[in-house]
């Protein structure tokens, strides 16, 4: 059976905080990044958090990317996954960069193909 999906769960450190605080740039990013990957964006949810921090969603065809920022720690987690022929590691990357992190840890699952088989790489930017 071909796979239905790839996810990418990424970890980013020491991003930056500035970026990571604000909704606006982090919605744009996120809209860039699938649209990059070629994916077509169906809706976009954002919320930022007091006194830091943001949340959101972007809902493709192909299936979503998410984050969840914490400011005060450089850190974000994200989640880009994708149905079909979409590289969900494009838009991650581009994240990655636009966020300027300098440590990342990638996870790449393949999604509906039965039992999980975990690719895992570490990269510093």
């Amino acid at each position: 059976m071909e796979t239905i999906g790839r996810h990418v769960i990424s970890e980013l450190w020491g991003c930056n905080f500035e970026t990571l605080n604000n909704m606006e740039q982090i919605e744009r990013i996120f809209v860039d990044a699938a649209l990059k990957s070629g994916a077509e964006v169906r809706e976009v949810a954002f919320h930022k958090f007091a006194p830091q921090g943001v949340s959101g969603v972007v809902i493709i065809s192909e299936s979503h990317l998410t984050i969840h920022s914490f400011p005060e720690h450089g850190y974000a987690s994200i989640d880009v996954y994708t149905c079909g022929e979409l590289d969900p590691n494009i838009a991650a990357d581009y994240i990655a960069e636009a966020l300027e992190a300098e440590t990342r840890e990638n996870i790449e699952i393949p999604r509906g193909m039965g039992p999980v088989q975990v690719k895992q790489q570490a990269k510093a930017l």
